[in-house]
């Protein structure tokens, strides 16, 4: 996801108002296929066939929501599929209701969209409002359009980049989030400098790894907890991803530091520096971020909405009960339970074995449990830890970011020689 980091929150959940619908047909996409978990239930809202959250549902979910924080800052993400096939008549509603809620609270917002229904009437919304905009695209043409399709199998990308235009021009704040696949992962540069010269400010990318299994109805995803199935081909292999990182990394540590900020990098700072990462699946556990989808039923994690990790419905379970739950709990701990090979990792305080949906390789002594990017990821550690440790010692001295950027710029520091585009 993420278009905000959630850890200044004691929890948040994921709202999809939509459900798993989408106007596009992303070939790699993990949500599309949830639609089969609700096809029994009558459809809700406006439209036909649609998976709509009700007004009634809404209502109470900014009511409780609000009510279940204790701090004064609370945020709402929305999501999807694509929330923006609600109108925006809809999300008017939403900043009502949290007004009428709020009491002594400051609300945020941020949504996520693949930009594609993007209008000014969003985007003066989204401006009047300070909503966060993240916006999916996966860099230049070439690379977006390979895998990210409208629902009828044409291109996107241009309708994504009109979309980015318009917030633009109405001075909407906006991030990029941008998936890494088997294909655009072999153009590191070219990938980076797209968003750069675009004038993308906050970048976030994601490595894509699913597994395919057998299903009557076509292609299945294999559960974040199952060991069966077979990497699908779009996946990016662990050596395109440690290479993708460290190229990327050159080129931002030379000219971008503190003018562009790219989420993993930020990441890894912190956790060099003892400090709590915003990107949770490098933080040492999870469990604080769930999802809830449009008849609010409430999962552990968007990455697990399958029967197994169901908390339980806002319409009848209190959300600060199931998020602080003995169960979800259990789930957030169990990122710490990692192999032998993890816990003598000299990166192990870095990394924290990443997602617990990629762990499902065995090390080479037969432990269950090894992240299939771990190669890739002890590659970027390797080649920035030089570069992490001086920054380090930088800001502990409390030097802003540009001054470490004019250091860098001047070759006080230059990257290990084996790693050299």
């Amino acid at each position: 996801m993420s278009t905000a980091s959630p850890f200044s929150h004691l929890f948040y959940l994921m709202a999809k108002p939509a459900g798993p619908l989408c106007n596009m047909k992303c070939e790699y996409c993990y949500y599309l296929e949830k639609e089969r978990l609700y096809r029994s239930e009558k459809p809700e809202g406006e439209g036909s066939g649609g998976l709509f959250m009700s007004d009634e549902l809404l209502e109470k979910f900014i009511r409780d929501y609000i009510g279940a924080h204790t701090r004064r800052e609370v945020l709402f993400t929305w999501h999807g599929g694509e929330a923006l096939l609600r109108p925006l008549s809809f999300y008017e509603r939403i900043v009502r209701l949290q007004k009428k809620y709020a009491g002594e609270h400051v609300i945020d917002n941020c949504i996520q969209t693949n930009g594609t229904l993007l209008n000014d009437d969003w985007c003066r919304f989204f401006r009047r409002n300070h909503w966060l905009v993240g916006i999916s695209i996966d860099g230049p043409e070439e690379f977006h359009n390979e895998f990210r399709r409208m629902k009828g199998g044409a291109p996107s990308w241009k309708k994504v980049m009109g979309g980015i235009h318009l917030l633009k021009r109405h001075g909407v704040e906006w991030n990029a989030m941008a998936v890494v696949n088997d294909f655009n992962a072999d153009y590191p540069l070219d990938f980076y400098r797209f968003f750069r010269d675009m004038g993308c400010r906050y970048l976030q990318f994601t490595p894509i790894v699913e597994r395919l299994l057998p299903h009557s109805d076509g292609r299945q995803l294999a559960a974040a907890d199952e060991t069966q199935g077979e990497v699908a081909d779009f996946s990016v292999t662990p050596e395109q991803w440690g290479n993708f990182l460290c190229k990327i990394f050159d080129e931002w540590v030379r000219h971008d530091v503190g003018t562009m900020f790219v989420q993993i990098f930020d990441a890894t700072l912190a956790n060099w520096v003892g400090a709590t990462p915003g990107l949770c699946s490098m933080a040492r556990t999870c469990g604080h971020a769930g999802a809830m989808e449009w008849n609010g039923d409430v999962y552990s994690c968007d990455h697990f909405v399958f029967p197994a990790y169901r908390l339980g419905n806002i319409l009848t379970d209190n959300i600060l009960d199931m998020m602080l739950s003995e169960r979800q709990t259990r789930f957030g701990m169990a990122k710490a339970s990692l192999p032998r090979l993890c816990r003598e990792c000299r990166w192990r305080n870095l990394c924290n074995g990443e997602c617990p949906k990629n762990r499902f390789c065995t090390t080479p002594d037969g432990e269950p449990g090894w992240n299939y990017l771990c190669a890739g990821y002890r590659q970027y550690f390797e080649h920035t830890a030089p570069y992490m440790e001086y920054m380090k010692q930088r800001l502990e001295r409390h030097e802003p970011p540009a001054m470490i950027m004019d250091a860098i710029a001047r070759g006080e520091l230059l990257p290990p020689r084996n790693h050299q585009n």
